[in-house]
């Protein structure tokens, strides 16, 4: 079994001579308590090309101190990390090695580097006893375990290093502003914040070279459409490696976000089609669609259940007529329990690996046309135009439909197009400005109203279905109709509102002020 917690810490340059000054009174510190001292023992891992390290992920397993174990830190934010524990055993748990499949693949987990620590713990304390913040003072040696880029010396003998540092990690529920607290004193007795962002990165530096992400192949010149749209491409790949082990913990929105990823990337593959060339990128589409599919259904489900919980409660107690709660329960928990299973199988699937491998050589090697050379006001305004057109036939086309079956499919085409043209507009932003925000903001406001006519047009089909369920197994289906209703009108509503909202996005200098 592995445990979570939030580590929220900054760390700070010390030498042996270096003396913590008082903290207490600053801020909300009452007290410090000393812990004495733990002698830990850490041994990180990585794969031989330093993945892990070059994402920011460390993995290590450590001896001596309270938590003894595996830990696997995986980035969050500056300063902040989530740390995963699993309990101390001779080889890495599953659970941890699950979360590191996007990065690891199919190499070995090698041991890279040994850091050994006395570590001075002081407990910050408020005036309650309550714990705020742990104090360390960390004298540190480190050993290289394998090559990498350094060398060993005349005696064979692995490159070393050693150094003292002050780390002050915040408690559980403590308010962050203690650090900042902490950090002016600090300051004030001229200790400074260290310029390595951990104990790994530092060892590996000081021992032979640091890691680095994998080296590009011939890039797009600065300035030109390939730029822009590979450095766009480059951030969608990345979002979907790095949200594989959050969709793995089941963190909140972390399937929509990977799901959101995996679109962006195969509408920038067919929107910027004169920078890179379909002929290698619709394959990968291809792939992305059915990533984006078996993550779906989990999404999907996740979004129907809670709309449909929503509903309900909106009701007073005189229109739910039987045991439509306890039914709704059943269905979403037998659903949602298949949907998770869904999307874990195909990460866990040497498909998805072997996207993932594709991916990474779009980066090294990315097929790279001659419009990627062209000036991005020319190549990506054309681009997006031409997304534009696209969604405004489609939009076009559903007004002109009575209300009904056909209309509700064309207007869920409509939305598809709307996504690819914000998206369009959102990666030619850093190339294009302001005049590319405005835009995608404004169609983003037509694909949200068309987003919530899908959800009602599903949620009808739903709720007709649980309706039947009901009546079948003897109980009133008065709830589900009424339901059913109140979804009916709510679509009714958005396609009211279509006009006015397709107008602004519509706006002839909207457009005319992408070229400028």
């Amino acid at each position: 079994m592995a445990d979570t917690k939030r580590e929220i810490e900054r760390k700070y340059e010390a030498t042996p001579e270096t003396r913590v000054p008082d903290l207490t009174r600053v801020g909300p510190v009452a007290a410090v308590e000393p812990q004495g001292v733990a002698e830990l023992d850490a041994v990180y891992y990585d794969t031989p090309g330093l993945r892990l390290a070059a994402d920011s992920v460390t993995l290590r397993r450590r001896t001596g101190g309270a938590d003894a174990g595996w830990h696997l830190k995986l980035p969050v934010d500056t300063g902040v990390r989530d740390e995963i524990q699993a309990p101390l055993g001779p080889t890495l748990p599953p659970a941890l090695a699950d979360l590191l499949r996007s990065r690891v693949r199919d190499d070995d987990l090698v041991p890279v580097v040994r850091l050994r620590s006395s570590r001075d713990v002081r407990h910050l304390l408020d005036d309650h006893g309550a714990l705020l913040a742990e104090l360390s003072v960390d004298t540190v040696h480190a050993e290289r375990l394998t090559d990498g880029d350094g060398d060993r010396d005349g005696d064979g003998k692995a490159p070393e290093a050693a150094w003292t540092e002050i780390e002050v990690e915040l408690a559980d529920d403590a308010d962050p502003s203690v650090l900042d607290a902490i950090e002016k004193r600090l300051k004030k007795a001229g200790v400074r914040p260290s310029a390595a962002p951990s104990k790994l990165a530092r060892a590996l530096k000081e021992t032979g070279g640091d890691a680095q992400p994998a080296a590009p192949g011939p890039p797009a010149a600065d300035g030109t459409a390939g730029a822009t749209v590979l450095a766009y491409v480059r951030e969608q790949i990345g979002a979907i490696i790095r949200l594989d082990p959050a969709v793995r913990r089941d963190l909140p929105d972390s399937v929509h976000q990977m799901r959101v990823a995996t679109r962006r990337l195969r509408s920038a593959f067919k929107t910027f089609r004169k920078v890179l060339d379909r002929q290698v990128t619709d394959p990968v589409g291809d792939e992305l669609k059915w990533l984006a599919g078996e993550l779906g259904v989990a999404r999907d489900q996740e979004v129907l259940a809670e709309r449909l919980r929503g509903r309900l409660d909106e009701l007073p107690d005189t229109l739910t007529l039987g045991p439509v709660h306890a039914r709704l329960r059943i269905w979403s928990a037998a659903r949602e329990s298949d949907a998770r299973s869904r999307a874990l199988t195909a990460l866990d699937s040497d498909r998805h690996l072997a996207l993932l491998a594709t991916l990474d050589r779009l980066l090294t090697d990315p097929p790279l046309l001659k419009g990627a050379a062209g000036d991005p006001d020319t190549v990506l305004t054309k681009a997006v135009l031409k997304d534009y057109d696209r969604l405004a036939r489609r939009v076009d086309h559903a007004l002109a439909l009575p209300e009904g079956h056909d209309r509700d499919l064309a207007l869920h085409e409509a939305r598809k197009a709307a996504k690819r043209a914000r998206y369009a507009g959102e990666a030619a932003r850093p190339a294009l400005g302001k005049p590319a925000k405005r835009f995608a903001k404004r169609v983003k406001a037509v694909q949200s109203l068309l987003g919530d006519h899908q959800d009602s047009v599903v949620a009808r089909d739903t709720l007709r279905t649980l309706a039947i369920q009901a009546h079948a197994a003897g109980e009133s289906a008065f709830t589900w109709g009424l339901l059913y209703g109140r979804e009916g009108a709510a679509g009714a509503a958005h396609e009211r509102e279509l006009p006015d909202a397709w107008a602004r996005a519509s706006a002839p200098e909207l457009r005319a002020a992408l070229g400028h």
